[in-house]
């Protein structure tokens, strides 16, 4: 039975969903200067990235091929798009699919593995990627794609239509796609398929033995992970009109893993969103500071990382509600606190009269 305190809780947590919800629909509202509504967008983009990286992690897996599969949405939404004129709407479909299948294909072999046994043949899938779309001509070799088609226009029953051609029209619609991608993400967290995967990457073995197959839960994680970074290709190729290979190399996926970290992965839809924001938009903030903008960028990562070690929510969260009402008294919460810190429930008194159970 549910108890008051947890509908509360639950009551207080959608409307902090919403609230956040309202907070980003009127993002262009606010910001009516086309490079701020760029930057926002490049934020949703690396969010939902960064998501994928959570995901996998969860399950057991650190991948390298993030940013492959995402250059593979890219690629394959735009070429379809430009080489047989199909709508971006179908096109979107097909890459989804494409993506889907390679990485199934990729899947059945890597995912027999963890460990290094799959960080390395995910590293080279991340590099063979970006090398085959620049050696090949069909891919459009390293100058990459040019005038890739917006968005096809969305007809409207009053007779007009939606068309993707603004800063703004182009940030509702990668938030779409991000609201879309956090739902399937949550739907599969909220299933068993949640807890298949956190227990098979707390021990695969653990796992196997209560009757889960790690094999099948690692590769649903991944073809999953994937498809939600080839839909983020699949919008970055219509959004930026030009694609080349060099932006889809591993280093985007170690940028990513990043931004989760950074935001803490315990967190894994509000995390990514954290540390993509950050480290998003502070570079571009200091960007005044001309060659000195790494080096503080650097030093505030490094300094994230020493005094913040669950990142930014995993560690400040627990902090800010260290101290919660038990039986009349304030006790510090279960939770990780200051390094060297003990964290000790105090045991409420025993009635006047009555002897405490040792």
């Amino acid at each position: 039975m549910t108890s008051r305190s947890d509908m509360v809780k639950r009551h207080w947590k959608w409307v902090a969903v919403a609230l956040g919800l309202a907070v980003l629909i009127a993002v262009p509202q606010v910001m009516s200067n086309p490079y701020s509504l760029h930057l926002a967008v490049l934020v949703v983009v690396n969010s939902v990235l960064a998501m994928t990286f959570v995901l996998l992690l969860r399950a057991g897996m650190i991948s390298l091929s993030i940013a492959g599969f995402w250059g593979i949405g890219a690629y394959a939404s735009a070429l379809l798009t430009l080489k047989t004129s199909m709508s971006f709407w179908v096109a979107m479909l097909l890459a989804l699919l494409i993506a889907a299948v390679v990485a199934t294909l990729l899947g059945a072999l890597i995912c027999r593995f963890s460990g290094l046994g799959f960080i390395i043949p995910s590293l080279l899938f991340g590099l063979i990627v970006p090398l085959v779309f620049g050696t090949f001509d069909f891919f459009g070799g390293y100058v990459g794609l040019i005038g890739v088609y917006p968005a096809t226009s969305i007809p409207l029953p009053g007779g007009g239509e939606i068309m993707f051609i603004t800063e703004s029209t182009q940030y509702y619609l990668v938030l779409a796609f991000a609201v879309v991608s956090v739902l399937v993400l949550l739907a599969f967290y909220a299933a068993w398929t949640g807890r298949t995967w956190r227990a098979v990457g707390f021990s695969s073995k653990l796992a196997e033995s209560v009757g889960i197959n790690p094999f099948r839960a690692r590769l649903q994680a991944f073809v999953l992970g994937s498809t939600v970074a080839a839909l983020m290709g699949v919008f970055f190729a219509q959004y930026q009109s030009n694609i080349d290979p060099g932006g889809y190399g591993p280093m985007k996926t170690i940028t990513v893993q990043v931004f989760a970290i950074l935001g803490g992965v315990g967190f894994p839809i509000v995390g990514p969103m954290v540390g993509a924001a950050l480290l998003t938009l502070v570079p571009e903030l200091l960007r005044s500071t001309g060659n000195w903008e790494p080096i503080i960028t650097g030093v505030m990562i490094i300094l994230i990382v020493m005094y913040l070690p669950h990142g930014i929510l995993g560690s400040l969260l627990p902090r800010l509600r260290g101290w919660a009402r038990r039986d009349g008294r304030t006790v510090p919460a279960v939770g990780p606190g200051p390094p060297g810190a003990e964290t000790r429930a105090v045991e409420p008194a025993a009635p006047t009269g009555v002897k405490a159970a040792p």
